[in-house]
């Protein structure tokens, strides 16, 4: 099997490529650096012919990014998936598409099972669940992949609480499961290698860490990781982006264990190394950008 990884400068599309060349797979990158500005009518120079399961691991999961720029969403997380979509149904390849927990309103009193239907209440969201019902239109041979809180996001918040010297609220009200960067990649590539053994089963499927937990009590679980200064102050409040955060966004992911095996991992176990990363790719950011 051929596999074509879309991915831009962000630590999934790194870690994803080691996983997989580390299997049999046939495994090629295409780098869009700038997902908002993607040409979409240059997809037949972008995508070999011989590709036979297109996996776009653009993880959009931050919906104040989205909110910032709505057309750069709209772009990302809706027209370039969908463009890919209709390139793949053309040419008889299949295509793996991640989408996240906030394709929910968060209304429900328990966990989302991957049949129920989004009501989104961000600009992120949205797209997302645009995306996922046009691709359940466009193309029978798809994965599509809703995931939980990014932990690397959070991560970030607690660094720039700490360089601020500022106090991080965090609502204890919401709840859901965040997922590490390199746990992701492992049930992508779990996933990718059944349906390279003949696997068809296609559809829509959930993945986070185990363990439900609130926003405020991830912020203390992080506040209390070596390396972060022990002043951090994490309360319990509803910060201004608070709005954009469902009450309930936890995850049933019975669905992807029945369908493929594929079991929970604990979270609470990516931390230390989902940190390192995040300072990994600050110190690179700030290496690349030039002094005024």
């Amino acid at each position: 099997m051929h596999v074509l990884v879309v991915h831009d400068y962000g630590p999934l599309g790194k870690v994803l490529l080691e996983r997989l060349k580390g299997t049999s797979l046939h495994v090629s990158p295409l780098l869009v650096s700038d997902p908002a500005s993607a040409n979409l009518s240059a997809l037949e120079s972008w995508i070999p012919d011989d590709t036979d399961l297109i996996v776009n691991a653009l993880w959009l999961a931050d919906p104040e990014a989205a909110e910032r720029d709505p057309e750069g969403t709209h772009k990302a997380a809706f027209s370039l998936p969908v463009a890919m979509a209709e390139f793949a149904r053309e040419r008889g390849m299949a295509l793996f598409q991640l989408s996240s927990c906030y394709v929910f309103d968060g209304r429900k009193q328990n966990g989302y099972i991957a049949s129920n239907p989004g009501q989104p209440i961000s600009e992120l969201g949205n797209w997302q669940w645009e995306c996922e019902q046009a691709l359940r239109a466009l193309l029978p041979r798809h994965i599509i992949l809703r995931t939980g809180w990014s932990l690397s996001r959070f991560i970030r918040k607690v660094q720039a609480s700490t360089a601020a010297n500022e106090t991080l609220a965090l609502p204890g009200r919401c709840v859901g499961q965040p997922v590490s960067v390199r746990d992701l990649a492992r049930v992508i590539t779990a996933v990718i290698q059944q349906l390279d053994c003949g696997a068809e089963v296609w559809g829509t499927f959930q993945y986070a860490g185990a363990e439900e937990i609130s926003l405020y009590e991830l912020g203390l679980a992080i506040a209390g990781l070596p390396g972060i200064p022990e002043d951090l102050h994490v309360v319990d409040d509803m910060p201004p982006w608070g709005a954009l955060e469902p009450i309930n966004t936890t995850l049933i992911c019975t669905k992807i264990r029945n369908t493929f095996g594929i079991k929970q991992f604990p979270w609470r176990s990516g931390l230390v190394d989902e940190l390192a990363m995040v300072k990994e790719k600050t110190a690179r950011e700030q290496a690349d950008t030039p002094a005024e």
